[in-house]
């Protein structure tokens, strides 16, 4: 196979997916299937097609997610931080014109981090079926058989076939009613577009300059001042910020003559809402889906799932109908109405209701934490301390906080203080003394941290050291 730089986009929320999919943790990054999450599956599906680490892009926010999962298979790549979401072509161009600097005019292939492919095998013949029409500079495209008349997927019209599972691209029509998807469906021409593109640099630049030439200046600067941190690159925002905001179909994909589309031939989901999700499951005789602590009587076509260890999900008598539980949230929806989640997550926005983008469990470079209790006055968490992780060096202002291990070893800096903290055991820090948390361990550690104080927000802390370079960061606590 020829050599091929893997590229793997972050963007989504996936919101279609709340309550178990929201911003703090989107879907690609949470375990949906089988204990592993899309993104991981997708690192793995890079490997298989090359032997170069992949460039990810993603935002900010999930850079150290995106680390932590990534190095879970040795992976430990560049990591092209965006300065705010733009859509799909300013991070693709941001992408390519990383590579062609670093790499030169090589094969890129770019993935979704979202999408649920469980066939490696098919996806390495899908790939190589495209890198032919991609040496010799076409834009390759995948798309998929249809299985039903769909409205979620955007579509891609086939023309002439010029080698084997390998077509000319004649359309593109984006997410049609369900008129217009029957039609499609009963004419046997079209196969779903699944949002992954293979392409020289070389290419892409030269249709970026013909049709988004102001979009690929600007992405260009950003990504030439980019400052580098450890594998991240921060890209420059004074430039970023001034890129609308748009497609790689929208940009050029819709507008360029030489189009190709392989055919995949394997299963493929982008797991858009509850109603595919579920497809990926087996069901019981009634045709329900359970999943974790759940129960069900007299139920048909139901889907019932939670996340939480502690909600038990219960359904009596339900018909045709998707019931989602975590920590801290409960969807109860009619299975026709699941492409319309996104609805429930925006009206919860609009009312300042924490839950529609805020996951109870929060997670850091260093592990995660979960709020236990919040009631003015008090906070309880649940603090997890990966091995050879520290914690920031910090105080607060306005609160004192009491550690109890639970699990573990925890080595605690209080000022000039160098504690060994084991299980069963506690300390206490009181406002404005710095303090550090440490696992120096090969063994989890996990704390459970009481605050008390007359202001328990986020914002309340002062860096002073940080192994992950956020000292100058204050829009998240630890």
């Amino acid at each position: 196979m020829h050599k091929i730089i893997p590229v793997i986009l972050c963007g989504g929320i996936g919101s279609r997916l709340w309550p178990v999919s929201r911003q703090s943790l989107p879907k690609q990054f949470a375990p949906l299937i089988s204990g592993a999450s899309l993104f991981e599956a997708a690192v793995q599906r890079a490997a298989s097609v090359s032997e170069t680490e992949p460039v990810i892009v993603c935002s900010s926010d999930y850079r150290f997610i995106a680390q932590k999962q990534s190095q879970t298979f040795g992976v430990n790549g560049n990591i092209l931080l965006e300065p705010s979401r733009r859509n799909t072509a300013p991070a693709v161009f941001a992408a390519t014109h990383f590579i062609n600097s670093v790499h030169g005019d090589e094969l890129i292939l770019v993935m979704p981090s979202d999408h649920y492919i469980p066939d490696k095998k098919a996806f390495v013949n899908m790939v190589q079926l495209g890198c032919v029409a991609a040496m010799g500079g076409a834009f390759v495209t995948f798309g998929v058989k249809p299985e039903k008349p769909e409205t979620g997927y955007g579509y891609i019209e086939l023309g002439e076939e010029v080698s084997k599972d390998c077509y000319d691209a004649k359309r593109f029509l984006e997410k049609p009613d369900l008129r217009v998807a029957e039609q499609i469906f009963a004419a046997g021409k079209h196969l779903w577009n699944a949002g992954i593109f293979l392409f020289k640099a070389s290419t892409l630049i030269n249709l970026a300059e013909q049709f988004e030439p102001y979009m690929l200046a600007s992405v260009m600067g950003s990504v030439d001042r980019a400052v580098k941190d450890n594998n991240f690159w921060h890209i420059d925002s004074s430039l970023w910020g001034r890129i609308e905001e748009r497609s790689i179909d929208y940009a050029i994909i819709e507008k360029a003559d030489n189009i190709k589309c392989v055919s995949f031939h394997g299963r493929w989901s982008d797991l858009g809402d509850w109603n595919t999700l579920g497809s990926q499951f087996p069901l019981d005789d009634m045709g329900n889906l359970v999943n974790g602590g759940v129960s069900q009587i007299n139920c048909r076509n139901t889907t019932l799932w939670t996340e939480s260890e502690r909600v038990h999900l219960a359904g009596l008598g339900l018909k045709n109908i998707v019931a989602i539980a975590t920590d801290d949230a409960v969807l109860v929806a009619d299975a026709s109405c699941v492409q319309d989640v996104r609805n429930v997550v925006d009206y919860l926005s609009e009312k300042d209701v924490l839950q529609a983008h805020q996951h109870s469990r929060d997670y850091r470079p260093w592990g995660w934490f979960e709020s236990l209790v919040t009631v003015p006055g008090y906070q309880v968490k649940r603090l997890n301390v990966y091995p050879g992780a520290a914690l920031s060096l910090q105080s607060h202002q306005y609160r004192s906080e009491h550690w109890v291990v639970v699990f573990g070893t925890a080595t605690v800096t209080v000022d000039e203080d160098l504690l060994t903290i084991k299980t069963n055991s506690s300390v206490y820090i009181q406002s404005g003394q710095k303090h550090r948390l440490s696992n120096m361990t090969r063994d989890p550690l996990i704390v459970i941290e009481v605050q008390t104080g007359s202001y328990l927000g986020e914002d309340d802390i002062i860096r002073y050291e940080d192994v992950y370079n956020r000292v100058h960061e204050i829009d998240a606590d630890q």
